[in-house]
Formats: structure tokens, C-alpha cells, sequence
């Protein structure tokens, strides 16, 4: 009887071996799983399969297999690729960074990134050398060399720099095959820009003070205006702009006898090169300046221009935020 009892208990097994083949097959299927189910998620946006193709500023790009090592040659796509958990293997430093250098902000994603700059005119030979199997970079940086860089790996450009931030890290992330994971960065931060404004609001009893901001740089002062980065991250809080900045540009170029055009109730300075190449000093040695409501108020707040202006990412405009919250006087949202 036992005997018995044991053959029919292989019988029972061998006999539901290939219907459990084809419920797993339909399975299988059913979820795309399929070398052309895969193909057609990809074609369509959805999923993260590879290989998939990219289609950017300067058209469409064919990746074979999820990119393990990434060269990118703008800060905006550094601080995307190592907010997705990337250390790329090459990057470039900020071109007007004084001291040299990755961004301090971002110094412990990127202790084994080569640097392959500079910016203006990457280093081919050695981002050959490092063997990438994806580049990421903008057309406005470095349309003049994307045939070369195609000609070593899988290639994606955005169009610009700076104001289309969001939509930047987008074309990043698909290239990456971490668009979900972008998609959950990018509401994190939002609700956070958000939380902090509602925060700002409270203290000032419902109203929304202006903030204003400047850089010093080689050349003219510039004071940014809505369509930047840091005019994007002043909307997300739902911060007021003053005259001057509250226009749908990137920024305005003052004379040290137009600052007064800076002039609002939080004024946040940034200097992008060796303060003595720059307008600073006749700017803030002016009565003009020191005439301001804000200078008088102590009201004006230096920050770091690697997150502010070349930051260009969720990393950095995190940053940013922590920075308005310590001068609002609240505190920074969680």
C-alpha cells in the first residue's frame, strides 16, 4: 500500500509539471515579459527594459543595456545622475568654479569620478579612456563635439540649461532606466518647496515677503528673473518676485547705478568668480545700496553659488531651500 501510495504521488507530480510550464509561460507573457513585449513597453514610455531608444535634442539615441557607467559633462546632469544613485566614472567641474573641483555638495557621490574637463572643451580621449557606455550632456554646451562623443557611446543631449531643470532630469532618468525613481525625487522636493512656503506665509501672517536674487560675476551684475533655476526653485516655495525679477527671463544685467533694482524683502547674493573681478565691491560700496530697505534691515543673505546657480538639480535645490528657510527664520520642511 505504501508502495503504492508513493507511485501515485510521482504520478501526480510529473503529470502537473507542464501545466505549471504553461501558467508560468502565460504569466510570463502577460506581463511583457517576452523579449518583444519588452521591445513595445519601451516604444511606448512605460517600464524601464532595455534595450530602448531616447529620443532628444539631437535625435534619437539606441541604448542596449541599463548604463553602469555614466559620463556626464554639465552640473545640472551631475546632480541628477548622483541624486539617482550613479557615481559617473567621468564628469566635468563647474566652468565658473574658482577653487576647481566637483561641487562641494556633491563630494562624497563622486570620490572616484575622473574629471574630464573642462567644460568648454571636454577631454575626448581621456572620456574614451574611461570607457562609458552613456553620455549625457546639452546641446548648448556641446553640440559641436556630439558627433564624437556618439562615436564612443550611447549619447543624450537635453536642448539648454537652467530653466528646464524638471524636464532635463526627465530625458536623464529615461536614459538611466530610473524614471520612477526621478518621478518620486521630484514630488518629494516639490512638497517640500510647498511645505516651506506655507511656513514662510504663516510667520509673516499670510503675507508673502519678495526675495530677490544677485550674482556677481565677471562682467555686468546680474539679477535673476523667473526663467533660471533659482527663479523655478523661488516659484516652487510660491515666494513674490520684485519688478525687476518678476518677468518670464532668465536675468537682467544691472550697473552698480541700477542695483537699486535688486531691492526686496530677502536678498540672496551669490558670487561666481574672484570677488575682485567682479562689480561686488562697487556695488555694496555704493550709497545706493547701502540705501536700500533690505541692507538696512540685514536682510541680505550670501549663498553658495554651486547649488543657487550651477547646481541645476533636486540635490541642489534642496539646498536652496534650507538656505530661504534659514533666512526666513522657519524652519527648514523635513
Amino acid at each position: 500500500m505504501t508502495l503504492l501510495r508513493s507511485t501515485l504521488y510521482r504520478l501526480r507530480r510529473v503529470t502537473a509539471m507542464p501545466l505549471a510550464v504553461i501558467v508560468g509561460t502565460a504569466v510570463l507573457t502577460a506581463c511583457g515579459g517576452s523579449e518583444d513585449g519588452a521591445k513595445d513597453e519601451t516604444k511606448s514610455g512605460a517600464g524601464t527594459g532595455f534595450p530602448r531608444s531616447v529620443t532628444h535634442a539631437m535625435g534619437t539615441t539606441e541604448i542596449p543595456k541599463k548604463p553602469q557607467r555614466v559620463v556626464v559633462l554639465d552640473t545640472g546632469e551631475l546632480d541628477d545622475v548622483t541624486m539617482l544613485g550613479i557615481e559617473p566614472v567621468g564628469a566635468v567641474s563647474p566652468h565658473m568654479k574658482t577653487e576647481g573641483g566637483f561641487p562641494s555638495y556633491l563630494s562624497a557621490k563622486v570620490k572616484n569620478t575622473k574629471d574630464v574637463g573642462p567644460m568648454a572643451e571636454p577631454n575626448i580621449e581621456r572620456i574614451m579612456s574611461l570607457k562609458p557606455d552613456l553620455i549625457l550632456s546639452s546641446k548648448v554646451r556641446h553640440a559641436k563635439v556630439y558627433d564624437k562623443l556618439k562615436g564612443i557611446a550611447p549619447t543624450v543631449f537635453t536642448e539648454t540649461t537652467g530653466a528646464p531643470w524638471k524636464e532635463n532630469l526627465k530625458v536623464h532618468a529615461k536614459a538611466l532606466g530610473l524614471e520612477n525613481e526621478a518621478a518620486a525625487a521630484m514630488t518629494a522636493y516639490e512638497k517640500r518647496a510647498k511645505a516651506l512656503g506655507e511656513a514662510i506665509k504663516q510667520k509673516n501672517n499670510g503675507t508673502v515677503p519678495t526675495a530677490s536674487v544677485v550674482r556677481f560675476v565677471a562682467g555686468p551684475t546680474r539679477l535673476y528673473q523667473k526663467q533660471s533655476f533659482s527663479g523655478i526653485v523661488l516659484t516652487d516655495i510660491g515666494l513674490r518676485r520684485p519688478a525687476s525679477q518678476d518677468v518670464d527671463k532668465p536675468m537682467l544685467e544691472v550697473s552698480p547705478e541700477q542695483i537699486d533694482k535688486a531691492d526686496a524683502d530677502l536678498v540672496f547674493v551669490t558670487v561666481a568668480d574672484d570677488p575682485k573681478k567682479t562689480q561686488q565691491g562697487a556695488v555694496e560700496g555704493n550709497p545706493l545700496w547701502q540705501g536700500l530697505g533690505v541692507v538696512k534691515n540685514h536682510k541680505v543673505f550670501q549663498v553658495p553659488d554651486e547649488t543657487w546657480m550651477s547646481g541645476i538639480g533636486i540635490q541642489a535645490a534642496n539646498h536652496v531651500l534650507d538656505d530661504i528657510a534659514r533666512a526666513a527664520g522657519v524652519p527648514a520642511p523635513q
